[in-house]
């Protein structure tokens, strides 16, 4: 099957947005953007709360691990976007194509129980005040987040190499901007159904379960914030949960809709525009709704910058 796949040899042709060069020009500039905005946001996030010792707590014990899978998320995918929207040349190495196929769906499921696991923290926390040191203690944080990373891993060795093993008859070009399992089933000139229950059970687990898990969790957050009795307390509670929640639904809406909709019924337009969601905006949002309008970590980033003045 390997011998005979003549794009093994060739490499594929990311088509992307090419069929309209006006807006390639303007999505060069907002990702271009978004990727440095992406990449100076987890970065600072990552470094103070290595730098400072207040933070070093669960919650940021985690959203360390957010901000790292961000950033390789991003920059598994968007330099060749970039590459792509600013020339001609729309081509990707077989090799390449591996690599990026690999890494995102690893990064990207690893995302999705990490989030699951945030909301949990973020439940006794809020829930169980009095147990959140006795609950969420350093080891089982790490538990979690090593979970997290494996599981990402074991689902792309499951799904990504059965999709690579697809014989795609000398197809090369992809109609989209980034190698990605729904898309690469499409070239397949085989039966896919197998890969497609398989595609549909995975996207159940690390999608539909995790996204049940934040709902719930967010549900008993939502019923104890409406016990503060303090008005302000309650507007900021809200607040935060409601960014946090608008990020979730992006992330997971977008997501759910490449993965859980079977692949010939989708609209490829649609399916290009869905993904940029979760590659472009919401990995620059994170750092934004998670931290950076916290007021720990504006007092431990100015701390940081005040020393190195």
């Amino acid at each position: 099957m390997w011998g005979t796949n003549t794009s093994t040899l060739a490499g594929f042709i990311l088509k992307g947005f090419s069929d309209r060069p006006q807006l390639e020009q303007v999505l060069f500039g907002a990702v271009l953007f978004l990727y440095l905005m992406t990449l100076l946001g987890n970065a600072t996030i990552i470094l103070i709360s290595i730098l400072d010792s207040k933070l070093h707590t669960p919650m940021y014990l985690f959203l360390s691990h957010l901000s790292f899978l961000d950033l390789c998320f991003t920059s598994s995918i968007l330099p060749q976007l970039l590459v792509n929207l600013g020339g001609s040349d729309k081509a990707i190495t077989y090799g390449g194509c591996v690599v990026q196929l690999y890494v995102s769906l690893a990064l990207g499921s690893t995302e999705c129980v990490l989030l699951a696991v945030m909301s949990y923290d973020r439940y006794v926390a809020v829930c169980r005040p009095l147990h959140y040191a006795f609950v969420m203690h350093s080891r089982l944080c790490h538990i979690l987040a090593s979970m997290a990373w494996l599981s990402g891993v074991a689902t792309t060795l499951v799904q990504s190499t059965l999709t690579l093993q697809l014989p795609f008859c000398g197809h090369r070009q992809v109609d989209h901007f980034f190698c990605e399992v729904p898309v690469l089933i499409q070239l397949a000139c085989v039966d896919t159904t197998f890969n497609q229950v398989e595609l549909f059970v995975a996207s159940v687990l690390f999608l539909v379960l995790p996204l049940s898990l934040i709902l719930t969790s967010y549900g008993h957050i939502a019923r104890a914030v409406l016990k503060i009795k303090s008005a302000t307390g309650r507007r900021k509670a809200v607040g935060t949960c409601s960014s946090h929640l608008m990020v979730v639904i992006i992330f997971y809406g977008t997501i759910i809709f490449m993965y859980l909709q079977p692949v010939r019924s989708r609209s490829n337009d649609q399916g290009k525009f869905a993904s940029l969601f979760y590659t472009v905006v919401t990995p620059m949002l994170n750092p934004l709704i998670y931290t950076l309008r916290n007021k720990e970590v504006k007092a431990a980033l100015k701390k940081i910058l005040e020393k190195s003045l």
